[in-house]
């Protein structure tokens, strides 16, 4: 995380900027992945993953620092990311990944 300070007339402003924080989720034989989570507003479509040659899915996303949510949609289905350490139920009797960014 870079923290940006500025003098201005007003005094210091302080502003935080983003980090780029990857997502990475093994489905060798998906056709499509996709990220959705609080970031992005669950969007399903909103932020594709790109396949590399050892099947995992890969992006890379600008957060601002703080806790989000997320999952992953392979092939039309909500999945976990089994990397994750932490989960928290959500309103579909299932679960969201927590991802913290410092």
């Amino acid at each position: 995380m870079k923290v940006k300070k500025s003098n201005g007339n007003k005094g210091t402003e302080i502003k935080i900027l983003t980090k780029k924080v990857p997502f990475e989720f093994l489905a060798p034989d998906a056709q499509k992945v996709y990220l959705a989570g609080d970031f992005n507003h669950w969007d399903t479509v909103a932020s594709p993953m790109k396949k590399d040659k050892k099947g995992i899915w890969k992006t890379t996303i600008s957060l601002k620092p703080g806790r989000y949510e997320y999952r992953f949609i392979a092939d039309d289905n909500w999945e976990n990311d089994p990397s994750c350490a932490g989960c928290v139920p959500n309103e579909f009797g299932t679960q969201n990944c927590v991802r913290i960014v410092e």
